[in-house]
């Protein structure tokens, strides 16, 4: 098959090739939370207006951004992890 990739996805799979890439060792816990936040995507019931400091907003998306997931999902995923009582401080 011919397969278009580019940069980033040639440098992934050279590293996998080359043995460098490695299984998250919580790779279980990431499967659930994405499993969530892909349920929660898609099972949005209430809108909420929600004001937040510009500050605050911008490192929304700059987390968002990183994490490859639309701000308002990250935002909904954080609070629902804190009503759940499953947001974790680190430390």
């Amino acid at each position: 098959m011919n397969y278009n990739f580019d940069q980033e996805e040639l440098e992934i799979l050279e590293a996998y090739e080359q043995g460098k890439v490695q299984s998250a060792s919580d790779l279980e816990q990431k499967k659930r939370e994405a499993q969530e936040v892909a349920r929660n995507t898609l099972h949005k019931s209430k809108r909420v207006n929600l004001r937040l400091t510009e500050r605050d907003f911008y490192l929304a998306h700059v987390r968002a951004q990183e994490e490859g997931l639309p701000y308002q999902t990250l935002l909904a995923s954080i609070i629902h992890k804190y009503l759940t009582g499953r947001l974790v401080e680190r430390t």
